[in-house]
């Protein structure tokens, strides 16, 4: 710790050669797995804490697989860490470049432990002198500079007895000094060898210290393990033969919990046992030093994680112990308790909804949450092992039910509690898999809802280029599969998307063709919203002879269908237009129709936005008395009814239908560029 400490105020190489040092400080910590090089970590950021009052950030870049964390991964947790904006679908350099943005500026520690490499590390180092990073690593850094390993072999003997003291309990230690010294040269003075000796020793109350240490001599290695052989293989076999063959068995198929952390639910559904149960066993895996349990929120409960250290030996047990066909039902059952917690965490929300309120007392109790709070702090709580059972879903390359039910899960729960745009990067996640599977497994309908979904975040993104060709594989898949409904959804979006760009002309063709696929299927309701994007879109081109044929057509297609609401919209937006074309006695007229139109659909908000259209009409012609008259009725209704939303021009929400332009004073010809959301709705 002291060598730590004065490594941070060390004159750095950039110093000594006159080159003003323009990244953080970094200190590495290095050692085997098992040498307590994360404990240390842990307890210098602890310490140091208070010396960085922008707060402390965590990141583990090696997942419980053993495989490297991706770094664009790393950074977006980083930066929601730091409560940035995450944007969807960004690069990994686009992310890295974003986080050394977030921190400059600022006093911030990070810890990232268990690096594979300096090629994980160095894109994640801040521009920013006021920072400090602490990393974890097997060996040396070479790549990142000015960087020199604080490395760690065993405890000395007098600590290391302390420790196997602290979980065997003092009184066999004290007694027998010499066996404990013999157990610490077996454990190589290694913590995590020491830490499951101690918990084995805890355990069995009626051995010796002088039996630990003849069980350890007298052990085989943990055959087919890389660390066959070494003291903590041997510390992990005592441990792990002592337990029953049932708390053995929980704790092999614990290896297989989605990036690590497991909770008593999860733990329940992998060995298809109570909940009870699964909480008692992960106590006592803890007690014995097998687990580490970290405290959480009141409605998350404590998680569990498998020491790094021995992580990778699980994985081997449960290769040879468990057959395959258990192993995937483990999965299965584990994947069907998330998909259960999903949807009771998403209908929490929807309370006010009876059927909903029905499903939900259908639940077990321990799957329901007593608050939308609760719910939402479990969702937070549990994302990156939620997101990891997404993709362990579909690792395999298949699309099965299971599969589908959870991603559709997960994206439905991420809306609701979190809002399409904060989870926006974990639902471009979400797709992006599905997508992945989609291409490699031939599925057409799949593939064309993915690159809908990623359309749409892209252009929430202002990628408006990359949604565009987003929604023309999306075409070209959707009339693979012959599906109607994703046909004219990607076609409908191919247009917004020339729209945002303002290329008026190709806008109106794919809106035309969208219609006309509606056209052909008879489907009213769709054919009025068209026929108005097809008026905002000619409105924007200044054409107003044809923005008043597509407008009138939606206003009959309304009328028709007798939704008095899109048919005072539609009758609005004629007005706009006639006004812009110079015909202002026209607009009037219409005005006046669309408010009777909007009083008898009795919608107040409706009625006055088109008042206050109407007042402006009227100033304009020259009648200030009565524009008054319907400005203040419109004061009136606003002031009656709920406050007012957005009513702008052309694109603007609330529009015919919902999609079409909304209902605004009107403005002069050169109008405004749209501001449309998601394409493709």
């Amino acid at each position: 710790m002291e060598e730590l400490r004065a490594d941070i105020d060390r004159t750095g190489l950039d110093t000594l050669a006159g080159r003003k040092a323009p990244r953080c400080r970094v200190l590495l910590i290095a050692g085997r797995p098992g040498s307590g090089r994360s404990a240390l970590a842990d307890q210098l950021v602890r310490r140091l804490a208070d010396d960085y009052p922008d707060g402390v950030l965590r990141a583990r870049l090696t997942g419980a697989d053993g495989e490297p964390v991706p770094t664009e991964r790393t950074a977006r947790a980083l930066l929601a860490g730091l409560g940035a904006p995450v944007p969807a679908g960004a690069c990994e350099d686009e992310l890295t470049e974003a986080l050394r943005t977030a921190l400059l500026g600022r006093r911030t520690l990070l810890l990232l432990d268990d690096a594979a490499g300096a090629e994980q590390v160095d894109p994640l180092l801040p521009d920013e002198s006021g920072c400090l990073v602490v990393a974890v690593s097997r060996g040396p850094l070479t790549g990142v500079p000015d960087v020199r390993p604080c490395t760690l072999g065993g405890l000395d003997t007098a600590a290391a007895v302390e420790l196997l003291e602290r979980y065997a309990g003092p009184t066999r230690i004290t007694c027998d000094p010499v066996a404990a010294k013999a157990v610490v040269e077996e454990c190589g003075g290694q913590p995590a060898a020491l830490v499951l000796v101690g918990g084995w020793l805890a355990a069995h109350p009626k051995t010796t210290v002088v039996d630990a240490a003849k069980r350890l001599r007298e052990l085989p290695p943990a055959d087919g393990h890389e660390s066959a052989g070494r003291p903590l293989a041997r510390a992990f076999w005592l441990a792990y033969e002592a337990l029953p063959a049932a708390s053995a068995r929980i704790l092999r198929l614990l290896a297989l919990a989605p990036a690590g952390p497991a909770d008593a639910h999860t733990t329940s559904a992998l060995a298809g046992c109570s909940v009870a149960a699964a909480e008692s066993a992960l106590e006592d895996f803890a007690a014995r030093g097998l687990l580490r349990a970290e405290p959480a929120g009141p409605y998350l409960g404590p998680q569990y994680w498998v020491p790094g250290c021995l992580a990778s030996m699980l994985r081997a047990l449960l290769e040879t112990q468990e057959r395959p066909a258990e192993v995937e039902l483990a999965r299965a059952r584990m994947l069907e308790r998330t998909v259960r917690q999903l949807h009771s965490c998403r209908a929490s929300t929807e309370t006010d909804d009876p059927l909903t309120r029905r499903r939900l007392a259908e639940l077990p109790r321990p799957l329901r949450f007593p608050t939308p709070q609760a719910a939402e702090e479990w969702l937070r709580g549990r994302l990156p092992a939620l997101l990891a059972a997404a993709r362990l879903a579909v690792r395999d390359g298949r699309l099965d039910t299971l599969a589908r039910r959870l991603v559709s899960a997960l994206t439905r729960a991420l809306t609701a509690h979190l809002g399409a745009e904060e989870a926006g990067p974990e639902l471009y996640g979400l797709h992006q898999l599905v997508l992945d599977v989609a291409q490699r497994c031939e599925m057409p309908l799949e593939k064309a809802a993915a690159l809908l979904n990623l359309g749409d975040l892209d252009a929430r993104a202002g990628r408006t280029r990359t949604a565009l060709g987003r929604y023309r594989e999306a075409l070209d898949s959707a009339r693979e599969a012959s599906d109607p409904y994703a046909t004219s959804r990607s076609l409908e979006s191919i247009a917004a998307s020339h729209q945002e760009l303002g290329d008026w002309q190709r806008a109106a063709d794919w809106y035309r063709r969208a219609l006309e696929l509606r056209l052909t299927r008879g489907e009213p309701a769709d054919e009025a919203r068209l026929y108005g994007r097809l008026g905002a879109v000619h409105t924007y081109a200044g054409e107003w002879s044809e923005a008043l044929r597509d407008w009138r057509a939606a206003a009959a297609t309304y009328r028709r269908l007798r939704d008095l609401p899109g048919h005072a919209r539609a009758l609005g937006e004629i007005a706009r237009v006639q006004e812009y074309a110079g015909r202002p006695q026209e607009a009037l007229r219409t005005c006046l129709e669309a408010v009777e139109q909007a009083r008898q659909a009795g919608d107040v908000r409706l009625e006055a936005a088109v008042r206050l259209r109407l007042a402006d009409t009227l100033e304009r012609l020259g009648d200030p008395p009565a524009a008054g008259l319907h400005r203040g009725e419109a004061e009136r209704l606003l002031a009656a009814g709920e406050a007012p939303g957005p009513v702008g021009g052309p694109g603007a929400a609330g529009g015919a239908g919902g999609d079409g332009p909304g209902i605004s004073p009107a403005r002069a010809p050169g109008l405004p560029r749209p501001q449309p959301g998601p394409h493709g709705g």
